[in-house]
């Protein structure tokens, strides 16, 4: 008899607060070091934060964790127009490359259907978040928020409320500066 795949049994929900600790093992172990869970904590009480914080949650067990956080675009009229930033995905190690990232990301879009924001922008492989209809922003018009991203790793994948004129400039919220978490950089 066959198992379900791991990534089939996610159940995706809101974050809730008893699961803050959880959360911030699952997000140290996803990325090796405490500097992105402090950036989630930093965004958490900052301006930018939404709570659109969502969790896979496996047998009981918070295994994974997204958030969106807003930022802005600033469009060449001088309109600034509010955004979604997907940042970060997590996923514990252990449970990576099963399906839980993918159920993830799928549950929580099922989530923003009815936001207002017309995007959600990230920065990552265009191989991984191809597949979950993100494509490169700037073939949709948008300019990257520095030149440490790279061209193909500035994805954005349109929400309902999307209108194909809109263009501008991705504008962080300074969360991710003051961690130094936008694009690639040399660190010690």
């Amino acid at each position: 008899m066959s198992q379900q795949p791991v990534g089939e049994r996610v159940r995706v929900r809101a974050e809730e607060p008893e699961d803050r600790d959880a959360l911030r093992t699952v997000v140290g172990k996803a990325f090796g070091g405490e500097r992105v869970p402090d950036l989630v904590d930093d965004l958490r009480t900052g301006p930018a934060w939404l709570g659109l914080s969502f969790v896979a949650d496996l047998d009981g067990e918070v295994v994974g964790h997204v958030a969106f956080t807003r930022a802005w675009v600033d469009t060449p009229d001088g309109a600034v127009v509010e955004v979604l930033v997907l940042s970060p995905l997590s996923v514990l190690p252990e449970r990576q490359r099963a399906g839980v990232g993918q159920a993830l990301v799928e549950g929580a879009f099922a989530l923003l259907a009815d936001r207002p924001e017309p995007l959600v922008f990230l920065e990552g492989s265009p191989d991984y978040y191809g597949r979950l209809d993100f494509v490169a922003a700037g073939t949709l018009g948008f300019t990257r928020p520095s030149v440490h991203i790279p061209e193909a790793a500035f994805q954005a994948r349109p929400l309902p409320s999307y209108d194909d004129r809109l263009a501008g400039a991705l504008v962080y919220p300074d969360a991710f500066w003051r961690h130094d978490a936008v694009g690639l950089r040399h660190r010690p």
